[in-house]
């Protein structure tokens, strides 16, 4: 191929993928967690200042307390609304169930192609909430912070990743990425600082830790 319409041809080919990329259709892995970006560390830092220091009460606890997943638009849920937003490539079914697509979890590393593989995370887990002043709120109020989807509190990873965490705080578990942890702990403690939530005084450690590191 003579030399003028090879470098025509990589133009072109060039330009294409820039139009693709900015179309969002090329996804790489940091792309495709799409938590919604936490607050700054010093923000953060600011938040847990302010946030009362609490003994947590387990009393009474039931996950059915926190009604979760509803729905959000004609057969779509939230965890579904989520893998979408998530995902890469994500295709649904008239059920609005993922039938393809890839999965990021930051929090380990892991790229998964089966929806059954990955969990939606609630990054202030709802039994911690419940802990630290959730007991005392109206059901809506339970139901609006299990499907929070504005705040960086719902996010697609690994489901044996999830299962550990559990309801764990960061004094407890933490990402084994030690690269996403800074976002872990804005998020934690901006989630927590929007809802009035406690903390107790090991947790507070733990994130001041961290965030002195972000």
């Amino acid at each position: 191929m003579p030399k003028f319409y090879a470098r025509r041809r990589l133009g072109v080919l060039a330009a294409l993928t820039a139009l693709v990329a900015s179309a969002g259709i090329l996804n790489g892995p940091s792309a495709s967690a799409a938590l919604p970006t936490p607050v700054s560390a010093a923000t953060a830092r600011g938040y847990l200042a302010a946030l009362p220091v609490s003994t947590e009460v387990r009393t009474g606890y039931d996950r059915d307390l926190f009604p979760h997943w509803i729905t959000v638009s004609g057969t779509c849920n939230t965890r579904e609304t989520i893998l979408k937003r998530d995902g890469t490539n994500v295709v649904t079914d008239s059920a609005c169930a993922a039938t393809s697509g890839s999965w990021y979890s930051p929090y380990d590393g892991a790229t998964w192609s089966a929806a059954s593989d990955v969990d939606i995370d609630h990054v202030v887990p709802l039994a911690e909430a419940w802990d630290s002043g959730a007991r005392n709120w109206a059901t809506s109020q339970r139901q609006a912070f299990a499907n929070d989807r504005t705040r960086p509190q719902l996010i697609a990873v690994t489901d044996n990743v999830n299962q550990a965490k559990g309801d764990k705080d960061p004094a407890e578990w933490m990402p084994s990425r030690t690269a996403y942890r800074c976002t872990y702990v804005r998020a934690w403690v901006q989630v927590k600082y929007h809802y009035g939530l406690s903390v107790d005084s090991a947790e507070k450690s733990a994130l001041q830790g961290h965030l002195a590191g972000c």
